[in-house]
């Protein structure tokens, strides 16, 4: 398939910039994927397409406060740095991207916090943006201690590209999962927000299983994708894993022909880089890239909840994918003309077959 075919004309003021009052209460499109057919319900709704012993495999993955502001030593240039990942701990190594990246070169000292009570030196210059910091962090306090102090520096990383506000304190709540657990990610799943301690609890009491899976979700699910051909396109490589109680939970249920909810897409990018020949999941711990667009033949789920994406994004590749691409585009414009809202804290569609 081309890039230009996932192209739509999304209006900005269809871009939620603020979650819904509650998490469970978002609305909610369905889309048969069998029929085609679609209704419109409230999220917390979800829970009458579900059985006992059917499965949600959730992502647990925890967002860290990634975004920092700094000056520049001698000319006190303000700075924007982006924690990506941390590369060495023992060094205090960090893989980051910087903004304006033309203002900054290898050996410039950058000072956070008000008092400069942290200093960081450029060491490498990786791509055009990326950066790696050394911090020069002398205390004799804890490697986790050297992090609380780093974080206590950051903010929410909002994705820019479509929360286009300050951020506000609720934020800090908000763009996290209630089941985060597993720190790493500078983005949230977004489709794990929408439940509620309420809801899954309700879940539960009706035989509902949970699985979770850790992938720490990147800024490449939102870096633009500069190829027409999608045979081309190399996403970023983040890092997942995928342990034997969920692989016990996922198996047992494709073995007894349950539902099996992948929710979010880095869910099911998760769970589709690690099958065996014979269908069923795999323990992994490692390294993911994989890239999924139309046509592809899914192993694992055969349900799966998701926002609403941006066009041309990979995030709704994957969902017309899984949903049939003529179908999800048709859902889109159904979206578009029925008032959902898209993005990270926008509403939310179920794909099943029932």
């Amino acid at each position: 398939m081309k890039l230009s075919q996932f192209k739509f004309k999304l209006p900005e003021d269809r871009i939620a910039m603020h979650p819904a009052p509650y998490r469970d209460e978002s609305r909610l499109m369905v889309l048969h994927r069998k029929t085609g057919e679609i209704e419109h319900r409230i999220f917390k709704d979800i829970l009458e397409y579900f059985d006992d012993k059917d499965v949600f495999v959730f992502n647990d993955t925890k967002v860290f406060p990634a975004r920092l502001y700094g000056n520049k030593e001698k000319t006190g240039a303000r700075i924007e740095v982006f924690l990506l990942r941390e590369l060495n701990a023992d060094q205090h190594l960090w893989d980051v991207l910087v903004d304006p990246a033309r203002k900054i070169r290898i050996g410039n000292k950058l000072y956070f916090g008000e008092d400069d009570s942290m200093v960081a030196e450029v060491i490498d210059n990786t791509t055009s943006r990326g950066r790696t910091l050394r911090f020069l962090y002398d205390g004799e306090e804890s490697h986790d201690e050297f992090k609380r102090q780093l974080y206590a520096l950051g903010e929410t990383p909002l994705p820019r590209a479509i929360i286009n506000r300050p951020v506000e304190p609720e934020d800090a709540e908000r763009f996290q999962s209630i089941f985060a657990r597993n720190e790493g990610a500078v983005t949230a799943p977004t489709a794990s927000l929408h439940f509620s301690r309420e809801l899954m609890k309700r879940m539960e009491i009706k035989g509902i299983d949970f699985a979770f899976v850790t992938l720490h979700a990147g800024l490449g699910n939102f870096r633009d994708i500069d190829v027409e051909d999608l045979t081309k396109h190399k996403t970023d490589s983040e890092q997942m894993i995928v342990n034997e109680e969920a692989v016990g939970i996922v198996n047992r249920a494709k073995d007894e022909n349950r539902q099996v909810c992948a929710v979010g897409t880095t869910v099911m990018r998760a769970i589709e880089s690690t099958v065996s020949t014979d269908g069923h999941l795999k323990t992994y711990d490692g390294w993911t890239n994989k890239f999924i667009f139309p046509p592809y033949d899914f192993t694992v789920a055969n349900a799966m909840v998701s926002n609403f994406h941006m066009p041309l994004s990979t995030l709704l590749m994957i969902v017309a994918a899984f949903g049939g691409y003529e179908q999800v585009m048709n859902a889109y414009d159904v979206a578009l003309q029925e008032g959902y809202r898209f993005g990270t804290y926008g509403d939310a569609m179920l794909i099943t077959d029932r």
